[in-house]
């Protein structure tokens, strides 16, 4: 799947880790803030590529509530949790599947395609919406901290 990347953050990175605040409690708001704002973006996107045939996948985006830890790196995963337990037919009827099936695969096949329906790169389209709203949120909060702090 794509992976999240912004080039507007480095300023703020950078500042964060000359003063030793990569993986404190600053960092885990910043991060936990961004992510939400990352989860609402693959909302939007699921809505506008019309991938709510259940909603199971839909509702079900999300992240840990404990970030990931590798050296002074906090990074936290967000996709579709869980499992799809049912599915319905164009006409809406419902069919219980005999194997549930990961949510995040629901969101693969869709993003990707398969050899008989062509992707929709949806998860492009929410990493796009979602670029600006992070920066934006986290350059916010940041700025806070910064004034709450003394810095400014």
């Amino acid at each position: 799947m794509a992976r999240f990347e912004t080039t507007g953050l480095d300023e703020i990175i950078e500042s964060m880790g000359k003063m030793g605040q990569t993986t404190g409690a600053l960092a885990e708001k910043m991060l936990f803030a961004g992510a939400e704002q990352i989860k609402l973006a693959w909302k939007q996107s699921a809505n506008e590529h019309k991938l709510r045939l259940t909603d199971q996948m839909f509702n079900s985006i999300g992240y840990a509530n404990k970030p990931n830890k590798a050296s002074d790196i906090l990074s936290i995963d967000i996709y579709p949790q869980g499992l799809s337990t049912y599915t319905k037919d164009t006409k809406g009827k419902i069919f219980i599947r005999k194997k549930a099936i990961r949510n995040a695969e629901i969101a693969f096949v869709n993003h990707y395609g398969t050899s008989k329906r062509p992707g929709t790169h949806w998860v492009d389209t929410a990493d796009d919406i979602a670029g600006p709203l992070v920066e934006e949120e986290l350059q916010k909060i940041y700025d806070e901290w910064l004034e709450k702090n003394g810095y400014l």
